[in-house]
């Protein structure tokens, strides 16, 4: 009588992502969250500032390949807006 074999479970490899690659994406990353679109009007003194950056970074950030670096790029993200919301950094529109 043959025996039946057992089929064992294979784990999925999981890549791993170079140690110079993932401190590249942070730098990205945190160049991306500081930028600002501030439109302002001179006559007025009014100014309204819009986080293009971190829009389109919770964009890739929510996108990528590596879920589980996930969480530290929304938290950079964030962490850069918030800092470059007082700096003079991005685009100024002055109508």
């Amino acid at each position: 009588m043959a025996k039946a074999k057992k089929q064992t479970k294979r784990k999925p490899k999981q890549t791993q992502e170079a140690d110079s690659t993932f401190f590249l994406k942070l730098v990205l990353f945190l160049i991306l969250g500081s930028q600002w679109v501030r439109i302002e009007n001179l006559a007025e003194v009014w100014s309204v500032p819009l986080p293009i950056g971190l829009v389109i970074g919770l964009f890739f950030a929510s996108h990528d390949h590596f879920q589980i670096d996930r969480k530290i790029e929304y938290a950079l993200l964030l962490v850069a807006a918030f800092i470059a919301f007082w700096l003079p950094v991005g685009i100024f529109i002055q109508v």
